[in-house]
């Protein structure tokens, strides 16, 4: 009968053990879960940032665009005129 009890109390320790670790398994396998979900709503929250900074953009650049139009239609004299505009003395 010793020998059978030995047994059982080696099967049962076995056992714990294996609980034990399914446990810990269980654990990781929750915590792997919540580190996917928050990357996950971390690239959703950049994909949004991209996208407000792709439309930024391109504000500027129709602003740009607009800004350069406007300005195209201003002359400004060259050479000795110039000079005197700005009230500078000429050679």
């Amino acid at each position: 009968m010793d020998r059978a009890d030995a047994t059982a109390a080696l099967t049962t320790a076995i056992v714990n053990q294996i609980s034990g670790a399914s446990r810990e398994q269980s654990s990781g396998i929750v915590e792997v879960g919540i580190a996917v979900t928050q990357m996950d709503e971390n690239t959703q929250q950049n994909a949004a940032l991209v996208e407000q900074a792709a439309a930024a953009a391109q504000s500027l650049q129709q602003q740009a665009s607009a800004l350069a139009e406007v300005v195209a239609g201003f002359k400004l004299p060259q050479g000795r005129q110039a000079l005197l505009l700005l009230g500078q003395s000429v050679p």
